[in-house]
């Protein structure tokens, strides 16, 4: 394997990392969340560890702690299907610390009647979009390849959440999109008004090429970050790209919509525009989806999820919450004790990892010399093995 390199050797475009105040999860509760009745856990500001058999809850966790960060879930399901089986609604708390003492309160919670309420320091969002960004977190799951697998639509879905942590214009941008793209389609269904069309298509434009830049910008950033992590992950034995494939790289928005209006008028749906935009991956010069070994996607989605993360750090001034659920899927071992030195960096933040056998996750992490604190999961009941040593540390 080729040597371990620092966090700070892989995202040398940002020399003051290491200087960031990180804010850190210290304890979060659920109560009617998925499996967990009522569940509070006290989490370390490094590596927090849940271990358990498949099913038992270990993910329903990490996907409460996205949660408060995202105001969703991290996996393609609505907000009533979070709620435990027979109960009416659920509730996500979360507090949060920094070194230098600030501190954030969360609850996000959600009932059948009353729909979803997020509150800050006790106070109501008007809007959930205003949350994000907040207290980033990055996610690497099992879902992660349908990335890879499934339609472009997948792809767009992670830029969009990916930029709209960093960039509240460019979330409301692609809200603004996404309704005016509703309602040129209903117009398409009807008998179409000329002059309607072309107000649409002003507004389409107008959000379209904020979009399209941010998008370009920030696939353009990801890229050499990407090749970097997947040398050190694969013990630099491929290549890989990434690459942002649009029609407005090569011609403007307006130029891209007048040509596609008789096949939209034909179809009554709009068949042009960067709502069909997608992310090409590549390993040593072929697509990925049908050349790559299931570890090698695996490692090239772990590559994209951790320079994200550099990223969101750069872009935040602080260390977001990495969350890696399930870890050993499709992973081999060397490569999963490469991944956990490589976070284990002084520059990685809080850290929450899942899996389902805890004396192969345990020999790694003892391996690579970190502390770390280690909860057990059964049956969607959480117990604590043991604590982190920083976790006992006074507070200032």
């Amino acid at each position: 394997m080729a040597k371990i390199q620092n966090y700070s050797q892989c995202a040398m475009s940002c020399p003051d990392f290491l200087y960031f105040c990180p804010m850190h999860l210290k304890k979060i509760a659920l109560l009617n969340f998925k499996n967990m009745t009522q569940e509070e856990l006290a989490l370390c500001p490094g590596i927090n560890c849940l271990v358990g058999d498949n099913g038992a809850g270990k993910t329903n966790v990490v996907d409460a702690v996205y949660y408060l960060s995202m105001c969703k879930s991290s996996l393609q399901m609505t907000d009533a299907q979070s709620i435990r089986h027979g109960a009416d609604f659920f509730l996500v708390e979360g507090q949060y610390a920094t070194d230098a003492g600030k501190s954030e309160s969360v609850v996000c919670s959600f009932s059948r009647k009353g729909g979803k309420v997020l509150k800050r320091n006790g106070k109501e969002y008007d809007r959930l979009s205003d949350h994000v960004g907040l207290i980033p977190a990055v996610i690497v799951s099992p879902a992660d390849s349908a990335l890879i697998s499934d339609a472009a639509d997948e792809r767009r879905r992670y830029l969009n959440a990916f930029i709209s942590q960093l960039d509240r214009a460019y979330l409301n941008s692609v809200m603004r999109y996404n309704t005016v793209l509703a309602e040129r389609n209903r117009l398409l269904k009807t008998r179409p008004d000329e002059t309607m069309l072309q107000i649409y298509d002003m507004q389409l434009c107008e959000h379209g090429k904020a979009i399209h830049a941010r998008r370009q910008e920030f696939a353009e950033r990801l890229q050499p970050v990407v090749a970097e992590y997947y040398r050190i992950l694969s013990g630099d034995r491929e290549q890989v790209e990434l690459h942002y494939k649009s029609e407005l790289n090569e011609r403007p928005f307006e130029e891209v919509l007048l040509a596609a209006r008789q096949k939209d008028l034909v179809n009554e749906f709009t068949t042009a525009g960067i709502h069909r935009d997608d992310l090409t991956l590549r390993i040593g010069g072929y697509p990925l989806r049908k050349y790559g070994s299931q570890g090698q996607q695996k490692s090239f989605l772990i590559a994209l999820k951790l320079a994200q993360y550099t990223i969101v750090a750069q872009e935040k001034g602080e260390r977001p919450i990495l969350l890696l659920d399930d870890l050993f899927d499709k992973l081999d071992a060397g490569r999963v004790e490469q991944l956990i030195r490589l976070v284990s960096d002084d520059a990685f933040g809080q850290i929450l990892i899942t899996d389902c056998n805890p004396t192969r996750l345990k020999t790694i992490l003892d391996k690579a010399g970190g502390d770390y604190a280690l909860f057990s999961v059964a049956d969607g009941t959480v117990t604590q093995e043991r604590t982190a040593a920083e976790s006992n540390a006074p507070e200032s």
